[in-house]
């Protein structure tokens, strides 16, 4: 990616702004924008770098220098680079006026960032041989970065995928969210159970964030609410209360193959009164930091629990924080060219909700618009409905969010107000269509009647959007036919699906990287990675034996690598030539890992009575978990309990444990993901039909030739139509068989096969430990209470999962299919997802920045008053001016600052 020089016509814009400014303005422009010019990408550059970063920015020499400190010196070389290209994209988004998506999301699962942000800057090769140059292994020290602390599952990796997929196609937009001090938790197994401790991700500091000190808003809670009657009506004032500060850091992303690199915005909560003198000076210590406890509270942890009031109170509390800073930032931006009308607030910027964690910011635009600029209710409402639009991540009514009345207008009694005010006038909507009609008042209202009341944020997240879009086909279907389907009758054209995706720059080339090699091979470059669909070249190759060997292969390689990982943070060796049957996931009764256990067990009693020469015919399997279950979510952790009881067990017999291992890998996390997914020979995909909104690990796993065991639930119904059924392993209820099977069920109607008591047996007469201990689980799936309905589709899951040993036998057939799977999943880049969420939803363009733009010299000596002295004071970076440098210079006189 080399500068182009700049012709004298092209420069032309250069020569206006430097005329635009007085002599020795003009001379400081142009030295500082050669002083600032691009960083060299030359290997001798690199080095140098890393070696300035580790003596002056950490205080260390070679003698010192550990392998974290080395990171640390690392990532600070590759961010300078990440900040000079972040900040000219910002520059030339603000040129081009354009309009920019803000995609708001309580969660951002990036994982690590070091790998990813040098191949994306195609600086890959340089820095290998930098580190080799230096004495430091480049692998062993990007082993050493932690995960980030922002997210927990699916909704913060997608929203990740999201960033990555809008740098890489050149869409302006900014991500928004929590900088979380403390990650969701750090898992560790003990005696079998799951022991939750702090995951401070942050104590070695975080060498890709930028602190922004310069942008802080300040933040309400509690108060109350004035009001005034004036000439056009009642002036509301939210007042008194306390107010604590967002501090904003940021996050370069940087996309693949182009200049453009975008930004993810977090907030911090600080105090507005970092410290109470006079307390401390009166002995009382405790009372001196107290407002600094409380603030910093706030962005602590990754959703505090809230099975009590003060828990539901701060995650309130993190919620409107985060979007109260967010608008702040956004209007702050907005107001910088003072000639705007607020009219066209939604012709500049789409603000994208990630599930209804930030559907306050709907309310709390409103009162922006209404109580601080003045606007007439209907202005104002019809501004915000143009400007938000909303992801519904779930078909559990129990899952959608719900806030008691009585909490909010505690906290925040002005928008309690405005959210009554919002239902006032959708209900008069209602009525009019549906006259007398109460009991469809009833459900879609935005308050939900009883003993407690509540404020249902789907509902307020769907009267206050232009759109509204689930993330698979079958989602899609049922959030419109069983969810919503009033307010679906109500607006046809509001609802959208928007198939979720992932990126293949993270997912297959870093997580990957010889399978990444072996399609750039075919496919004659790496264009696949911005054009997935072009790995159908793979197609014509599936049954060639030649290419079958060298994908096998690439398999087997990585099928060692995570054998290592097991023996080092298990202690179980397995055989990577065994069947990896993997399932990775957050723990929950709906992925029912407790199928998957059962499963095992029937398959361990099944090895214990088989003769030496029927286990010849055996398909040695390791089956792999790993998840975390929610601290307070009981049957959860007791499932991971029964998991390592009996990985305990059947590890230990002698008589089986060469054809069945059982591995549970602690503290599951990005990082670990990219070991695990590339080695998976079997991928199970069992939620229960129309409980799984998507899933994206689905896609992870085909892309890299893991092939699917699943019901037709989530996005598993359009793997199937892409790759084809022959090439996956399909079974269980369909999504619109559940209820009427329910039904069945709770009358003791439905058939038990013998093989699931078995099961159960085997675990009550205590062969996996004291009985009691899983009473509760067993009693969640018998005696009408197995909602998931895991007995139904025991008997086709055991089925299915014989007809993948049957395939496994052949490994042509199974190479075969494991390569279609991989061919045929380009429908699921991320990319594809976000250009739909584009053309269809947000209405923005992409805005490809032409990169480092050389001004040519005499340009600058034609305007430049003692350019020879200039030149002469410079040298040879008097030839380096960029046309970016000199722009934010310029622009500064008229006001334009931080953004």
């Amino acid at each position: 990616m080399s500068a182009p020089t700049l012709s004298v016509d092209n420069a032309s814009a250069a020569k206006l702004d430097l005329k635009s400014l007085k002599g020795e303005e003009q001379r400081n422009a142009v030295l500082w924008a050669a002083l600032a010019s691009y960083l060299p990408t030359d290997v001798h550059s690199i080095e140098e770098q890393i070696v300035r970063h580790a003596e002056y920015t950490l205080a260390l020499n070679r003698t010192n220098l550990s392998d974290a400190s080395a990171f640390q010196a690392m990532s600070l070389s590759v961010r300078d680079r990440l900040v000079e290209q972040w900040k000219d994209t910002q520059v030339y988004f603000e040129e081009k006026k354009c309009k920019r998506v803000a995609y708001l999301s309580m969660e951002f699962l990036l994982g690590r960032s070091l790998q990813n942000a040098i191949h994306n800057l195609d600086l890959e090769k340089q820095y290998v041989e930098a580190m080799h140059n230096l004495g430091l292994n480049l692998e062993e020290i990007v082993d050493v970065e932690k995960d980030a602390g922002l997210g927990n599952g699916g909704l913060g990796r997608l929203a990740a995928c999201f960033l990555d997929s809008l740098a890489t196609l050149d869409y302006p937009a900014w991500g928004y969210g929590l900088r979380y001090t403390y990650g969701m938790f750090h898992q560790k197994i003990k005696d079998g159970e799951q022991v939750e401790f702090p995951d401070y991700w942050l104590a070695h500091g975080n060498p890709w964030e930028v602190e922004r000190v310069d942008v802080v808003y300040p933040v309400r809670f509690y108060g109350s609410v004035r009001e005034e009657q004036t000439r056009s009506g009642v002036k509301f004032t939210w007042e008194g209360g306390e107010e604590v500060l967002a501090v904003a850091y940021d996050t370069p992303i940087p996309g693949f193959k182009t200049y453009n690199t975008l930004n993810i915005r977090l907030w911090a909560a600080t105090p507005s009164k970092e410290f109470d003198l006079q307390a401390f000076g009166q002995g009382d210590f405790y009372r001196a930091i107290e407002e600094k406890q409380k603030a910093e509270a706030i962005t602590h942890v990754l959703y505090p629990n809230d099975n009590t009031d003060k828990g539901k109170e701060l995650r309130l509390k993190q919620q409107y924080f985060f979007v109260c800073a967010t608008l702040q930032d956004m209007f702050r931006r907005f107001r910088k060219k003072k000639d705007r009308d607020f009219s066209s607030f939604p012709d500049l910027v789409a603000v994208q909700l990630n599930d209804t964690h930030p559907s306050l910011g709907i309310v709390e635009m409103m009162r922006i618009l209404v109580d601080i600029e003045g606007l007439d209710w209907q202005q104002a409402w019809d501004i915000t409905t143009r400007t938000f639009s909303y992801t519904n991540h779930t078909v559990l009514p129990e899952a959608l969010e719900k806030w008691p009345i009585h909490l909010l207008e505690n906290l925040l009694p002005r928008h309690m107000k405005i959210i009554y005010e919002i239902n006032l006038h959708f209900l008069r909507m209602v009525e009019e269509r549906w006259p007398g009609d109460v009991d469809k008042l009833q459900r879609m209202s935005i308050i939900a009647e009883g003993p407690v009341r509540m404020v249902r944020m789907a509902n307020l997240s769907i009267v206050g959007s232009h759109h509204v879009n689930g993330v698979a086909a079958l989602h899609s279907e049922l959030l419109v036919k069983n969810v919503f389907p009033d307010f679906h009758t109500l607006w046809p054209n509001k609802f959208q699906n928007k198939t979720n995706g992932v990126t293949p720059r993270r997912w297959i080339h870093q997580a990957n990287a010889d399978l990444s090699a072996l399609l750039t091979d075919v496919v004659g470059d790496d264009s696949w990675l911005l054009h997935l669909t072009k790995l159908e070249k793979l197609v014509s190759l599936a049954e060639d034996a030649e290419f079958q060997n060298k994908f096998a292969a690439v398999k087997l390689h990585n099928k060692e690598r995570l054998a290592a990982l097991i023996k080092r943070d298990c202690d179980i060796d397995v055989d990577p030539h065994a069947l990896f049957d993997v399932q990775v996931k957050r723990i929950h009764e709906y992925k029912r890992q407790l199928m998957n256990i059962l499963g095992v067990i029937y398959r361990y009693r099944r090895l214990r009575h088989l003769t030496p020469e029927e286990k010849k015919e055996v398909v040695p399997r390791v089956v792999i978990f790993a998840g975390k279950a929610a601290p307070g979510y009981y049957i959860a952790k007791r499932i991971i309990k029964l998991i390592n009881n009996v990985g305990a067990v059947v590890n230990a017999d002698p008589k089986t444990n060469h054809y069945l291992k059982v591995v549970f890998l602690p503290n599951y996390r990005v990082s670990q993901a990219e070991v695990i997914i590339p080695a998976c020979d079997l991928s199970q995909q069992i939620s229960t039909a129309g409980m799984e909104a998507s899933g994206t690990g689905n896609m992870k796993f085909a892309m890299n030739g893991g092939l699917i065991i699943g019901t037709l639930d989530g996005a598993n119904i359009e793997i199937r139509q892409e790759i084809g059924n022959e090439n996956m392993f399909i079974f269980g209820a369909l999504a619109e068989e559940v209820p009427g099977l329910r039904e069945q069920m709770i009358a003791g109607k439905l058939p038990v096969d013998p093989r699931f008591m078995q099961v159960l047996g085997m675990i009550q007469t205590g062969m996996f430990g004291q009985p009691d201990q899983f009473r509760d689980v067993i009693s969640s799936i018998t005696n009408g209470h197995d909602h998931y309905l895991v007995a139904h589709d025991f008997p086709a899951y055991l089925d299915a999962m014989d007809e993948a040993d049957k395939v496994f036998k052949d490994k042509g057939e199974w190479t075969k299919r494991t390569i279609l799977s991989t061919a045929r999943s380009g429908f699921f880049s991320s990319d594809r997802t976000i250009k739909d969420y584009a053309e269809n939803i947000w209405g923005v363009t992409p805005q490809r920045r032409p990169g480092p733009t050389l001004v040519d010299v005499g340009d600058i000596e034609g305007v430049v008053p003692d350019a020879e002295g200039l030149s002469n004071y410079l040298g040879p970076r008097f030839k380096s001016v960029h046309l970016e440098k000199l722009s934010p210079m310029v622009n500064r006189r008229g006001g334009s600052e931080r953004d």
